[in-house]
């Protein structure tokens, strides 16, 4: 079966006030946008691809970087194409809810790409996502549970009334001047307890599966593979 992309995918970064402390940085007062790739869109139950240019570069002592990181994220489809929509109008505009895991190759978000986000961030298979669940069935987007485990471990765990910025406001600022096709999906962020924040950090290996679980909207479970072990 031939898999459709979304239009576009819009991120956004930091919108939990302590997912940004874990990183190193404040919280912001407007939303830090970024975008991905639509091709690294995949389906629960398919693998996490870690390709080999996430070993580059490698550590001092010749051993191949880890940077491979999780983020549980709840995700918004835009079910109609529209522009300029004001906040108390925005939900109005969702088709459904998904879940969805923001994987992301530190070194190549951070320094890799001049400091742009979108390159780390879409290297294929790095945007999993469940199936959609109607908005109407899942009613308050604000109010929804997140938990990410990896391997079984409990990593994650926040909730969307946390974000600094609501669902509402995001289509807004969003839709601002620009059109957003229908289809479109928008990232909201991730809670803390990524990998790349933890003392030591965890990253994603050979063997993990990360299961990211929202509730009204079910779980998103993947494999990963690091392609180097497996493609010689």
């Amino acid at each position: 079966m031939k898999r459709t992309y979304p239009p576009a995918i819009f991120a956004i970064g930091r919108n939990y006030a302590e997912h940004a402390a874990e990183m190193g940085a404040i919280a912001p007062t407007r939303p830090v946008v970024f975008m991905k790739n639509p091709a690294s869109v995949i389906g629960d139950g398919e693998p996490i691809r870690i390709p080999p240019i996430c070993a580059e570069p490698v550590l001092d002592d010749g051993s191949p970087r880890e940077q491979v990181d999780y983020e549980g994220e709840l995700a918004v489809i835009i079910g109609r194409t529209c522009r300029d929509v004001p906040e108390k109008e925005a939900l109005a505009v969702i088709e459904g809810y998904a879940v969805a895991n923001d994987v992301s190759a530190r070194w190549w978000q951070k320094k890799g790409s001049g400091g742009q986000f979108i390159r780390g961030k879409s290297f294929d298979t790095f945007c999993p996502m469940s199936e959609v669940i109607p908005a109407e069935v899942v009613g308050d987007p604000q109010s929804l549970t997140i938990t990410t485990t990896v391997s079984g471990e409990l990593m994650q765990r926040g909730h969307t009334s946390q974000m600094i910025f609501t669902v509402g406001h995001l289509v807004e600022e969003l839709s601002r001047g620009t059109t957003l096709l229908a289809e479109t999906v928008i990232l909201t962020g991730t809670p803390p307890g990524v990998g790349a924040g933890r003392t030591p950090p965890r990253f994603l290996r050979h063997g993990d599966t990360v299961s990211i679980t929202i509730e009204r909207i079910g779980t998103l479970t993947n494999p990963v593979i690091v392609a180097a072990d497996v493609d010689g």
